[in-house]
């Protein structure tokens, strides 16, 4: 993969300021959904959909295609955006989050959908779904890769904890795993609910190599992955520090926004504040 220049970083960050009018444009009309997640993610999203992940949106079922498997199910709308505007299904689908009927259902479900790898919605399962896939890849001789995004919430699981073992077990270094590192889960801080630190060391103990970036610099994401790439005796783990509800004010850093959706007035507000976020990316790299 190569480094990001100056033009296609640009060309990312404008793309992940569409996303996240998306993902509010979607919750508004939903009524219901995850908002701080969702917007949090959208760079890390952006970053693989359009420079990161080997992958055909004409042919998403090609064997040889990178997978990501999304163990956070709930901050599906800005997988659902990033999967539109790669692609994968028309942008106009994106108005029936969870509705009725819709393939864009509250967590992604496989098979209903091109470009959704898993089922997810039970936190701490897709570390595990994301580990088969790696073995499997190793036994048949296949160079695709295998990514998977948790939130820090899911850390509190004990399953993801059998799964880091086994991992690390099998030297499996074709599996990178994302951590959204945004200090937050449904009921308050994680630190608060269940404490997490020392992170980096419980993931060094378990024989992993571990990366720490900030998650919405996109040039620290891509130099993370191909680092991840490089390394041919373990998994990886990039802990990526991100802000939950990114790019609106009001939600940054918010437990409240964990679940919650804008109304009209909120929603309005936020995409105020995205647009005149797109003019200062614009001219920042003029």
């Amino acid at each position: 993969m190569e480094p990001l220049h100056e033009e296609k970083l640009k060309e990312l960050e404008e793309k992940a300021n569409e996303i996240r009018q998306a993902i509010i444009r979607m919750l508004v009309e939903a009524g219901s959904g995850h908002s701080a997640g969702s917007l949090g993610m959208a760079d890390i999203l952006t970053a693989f959909y359009f420079h990161i992940l080997n992958h055909r949106p004409s042919e998403p079922n090609w064997p040889d295609r990178d997978r990501l498997v999304l163990s956070n199910g709930h901050i599906c709308p800005a997988l659902y955006a990033v999967l539109a505007y790669a692609g994968y299904f028309p942008l106009e689908e994106l108005k029936t989050l969870r509705k009725i009927n819709s393939r864009l259902q509250g967590h992604p479900h496989r098979g209903s959908l091109p470009g959704i790898e898993t089922t997810s919605g039970p936190l701490g399962s897709g570390l595990s779904q994301a580990i088969g896939m790696a073995l499997a890849a190793r036994l048949n001789n296949k160079k695709y890769r295998i990514y998977c995004l948790m939130s820090d919430g899911e850390q509190q699981e004990g399953n993801i904890w059998e799964a880091v073992m086994f991992a690390a077990k099998y030297r499996l270094s074709n599996l990178t795993a994302i951590i959204d590192r945004n200090n937050i889960q449904i009921d308050g801080f994680t630190e608060n609910v269940m404490p997490l630190e020392v992170l980096r060391e419980k993931y060094e103990a378990f024989n992993w190599e571990v990366l720490e970036i900030d998650g919405h610099n996109m040039r620290e994401l891509v130099d993370a992955v191909n680092e991840a790439i490089a390394i041919f005796e373990k998994p990886t783990v990039i802990i990526a520090h991100t802000i939950a509800g990114k790019g609106i004010d009001f939600m940054e850093n918010k437990f409240e926004w964990h679940g919650r959706p804008p109304n009209k007035e909120e929603a309005k507000k936020a995409l105020e504040e995205l647009r005149t976020l797109g003019k200062r990316i614009k001219s920042e790299h003029q």
